[in-house]
């Protein structure tokens, strides 16, 4: 695994932070993610203030990944198949500007791969609906309150991880068994 300073970084956000945080969890190259907010005008939003929907934030996790292990791109091609990338503000039951599908690009390689991906994805027509996932600058990042990191984990038997995550994690697991952490 890389040193610290060769890690590299990844804000993405597709609904609910939980279901991005446990997939990424067990990409193999991933050595942290951490559930927060970004995109929005208020400085250090509580969870409670960013489900109003009025703080402009998404709920997002920040990955660090070692780019020796795996790739920007990579990252990227995991996000867009475990969410639904042509949803404006909303993923399954949960609706609110705060869901929205956002790549928070960290220097201009990032942006120009989530721009070139986006368009290889439309052009192969890959989902049924164009993609409204947004991409921007980064600028902030908040983290979430400590109860919301390692949801999942913490929380498998709960109703929401059982009825969504859950079945996230298996198409997930299923499509890229190759990416594991363990190896598959």
């Amino acid at each position: 695994m890389a040193v610290d300073d060769q890690l590299q970084t990844a804000t993405l956000g597709g609904g609910c932070f939980w279901c991005l945080e446990a997939v990424y969890q067990e990409l193999a190259g991933v050595v942290s993610v951490t559930s927060g907010y970004t995109g929005g005008h208020t400085e250090a939003p509580t969870y409670r203030d960013v489900c109003t929907g009025t703080t402009g934030h998404a709920e997002v996790v920040q990955i660090r990944f070692d780019p020796d292990a795996i790739d920007y791109r990579g990252i990227l091609e995991v996000f867009f198949s475990t969410h639904d990338p042509t949803t404006p503000d909303r993923q399954g039951h949960d609706v609110g500007p705060q869901y929205r599908s956002i790549i928070l690009y960290h220097d201009d390689a990032q942006r120009a791969t989530a721009a070139a991906l986006i368009d290889e994805l439309e052009r192969e027509a890959v989902f049924d609906a164009p993609i409204v996932t947004r991409v921007e600058p980064y600028a902030a990042f908040y983290p979430a309150e400590a109860y919301h990191h390692d949801y999942y984990r913490q929380n498998a038997e709960q109703g929401y991880c059982q009825a969504v995550i859950a079945p996230k994690l298996s198409k997930f697991r299923q499509r890229f068994r190759e990416r594991l952490r363990n190896g598959g």
